[in-house]
């Protein structure tokens, strides 16, 4: 293989590991949105 089509792999490696950390921190961010959401609730009914 040349090195153009190592680059390429390369690169479409790299875009791949992105969009699977983007991925990642969006599921991570929906939890905390979810487990504040849980935690105000309880507040709330706790007269506060």
């Amino acid at each position: 293989m040349s090195a153009i089509t190592y680059l390429f792999i390369a690169n479409v490696i790299v875009w791949l590991g992105l969009a699977g950390y983007v991925v990642f921190l969006t599921g991570r961010s929906k939890a905390l949105d979810r487990r504040i959401r849980q935690l105000e609730m309880l507040g709330e009914d706790n007269g506060r």
